[in-house]
C-alpha cells in the first residue's frame, strides 16, 4: 500500500494533508524519512509521523446510542449525521451506519467500515434479532401480542415476518402502554406501521440490542469502539 493512502485511512489527515508531512520530512517508515507519497508500505512496517507510531488497522468498529435529530447516514448539507457525533480521529474513510434508525428514533446503531459485515447483518437470510424499546400511545394487550406473532400484512401489501412483542406496563387510564419488541428486519417505519395497523402509535422508540451486541449503559450520543471479542461475535 502506498503510504499516502496508509496514513489517509488512518485518518491522519487527507492526502493532501499527508503530503504535507511528507514534504516536512517528518513521516518515516523503519526510521527512514519518506521521499515520496508513493512509497510502499507493509503491515509490519513501523510507520511514524513525528514522534507519533501510526498502526495500521483495516477496519473499524463502533457502537453508538443515536439520540434523536440525528440522522442515521454519512453526510447531509443540512442536518446532523451519526458520522459528526464521532471525534474527528475517529471518522475514518468509508465509515457507516448498518442500517438506519429513524431520525426521531434513540439506541444501538453500529457504524463500521467493513462493507461485507454491514451487507451480512443487514441480509434477511441472517436472521439477526433486533430489539426495542417503546412507548405506545394506545394499551397493547395478548390480542396485539398475538397479531404481531402470527406475521402481518399491511396496507399497503407489505409482508412482515412474525414477531415477538412484550408488553411491558399498561396504563388504561391515561391509554398507554410500553413494550418491548423482537424483528429480524427492517423495513421502512416498520415498528410504527405494525402499531399503526393496531390503531395504535409509537411515541418513543429506543432499540437496545442488534445480535450479539447490547447497548447496555452507554449514555445517550455517546459511542465507542467494540471490544475484540464482540467483533468476533458478530462475525
Amino acid at each position: 500500500m502506498r503510504i499516502d493512502k496508509y496514513l489517509a485511512n488512518m485518518n491522519v489527515g487527507s492526502r493532501k494533508d499527508v503530503h504535507k508531512l511528507i514534504k516536512q520530512g517528518i513521516v518515516t517508515i523503519n526510521g527512514e524519512i519518506v521521499k515520496t507519497p508513493k512509497q510502499k508500505v507493509a503491515d509490519t512496517d513501523e510507520v511514524m509521523v513525528g514522534e507519533d507510531v501510526v498502526t495500521y488497522q483495516k477496519y473499524h468498529y463502533f457502537l453508538l446510542n443515536k439520540p434523536k435529530g440525528v440522522l442515521s447516514a454519512t453526510e447531509d448539507r443540512s442536518q446532523r449525521t451519526v458520522i459528526s457525533l464521532l471525534r474527528p480521529e475517529d471518522r475514518y474513510q468509508n465509515l457507516a451506519p448498518v442500517g438506519r434508525l429513524d431520525k426521531d428514533t434513540t439506541g444501538l446503531l453500529l457504524l463500521t467500515n467493513n462493507g461485507q459485515l454491514n451487507h451480512e447483518l443487514l441480509a434477511p437470510n441472517k436472521h439477526v434479532d433486533k430489539v426495542y424499546q417503546a412507548k405506545i400511545a394506545g394499551v397493547a394487550d395478548e390480542e396485539t401480542i398475538r397479531i404481531f406473532a402470527q406475521g402481518m400484512t399491511l396496507g399497503d401489501g407489505t409482508q412482515l415476518k412474525p414477531a415477538k412483542l412484550k408488553v411491558l406496563s399498561q396504563d388504561k387510564v391515561n391509554d398507554s402502554s410500553e413494550i418491548e419488541i423482537k424483528i429480524q428486519e427492517g423495513k421502512y417505519h416498520q415498528i410504527k406501521r405494525m402499531f399503526g395497523a393496531c390503531g395504535m402509535k409509537v411515541v418513543e422508540l429506543h432499540r437496545i440490542s442488534m445480535g450479539n451486541l447490547i447497548l447496555g449503559n452507554l449514555p445517550l450520543g455517546e459511542y465507542r469502539e467494540l471490544s475484540g471479542e464482540e467483533i468476533k461475535t458478530i462475525k
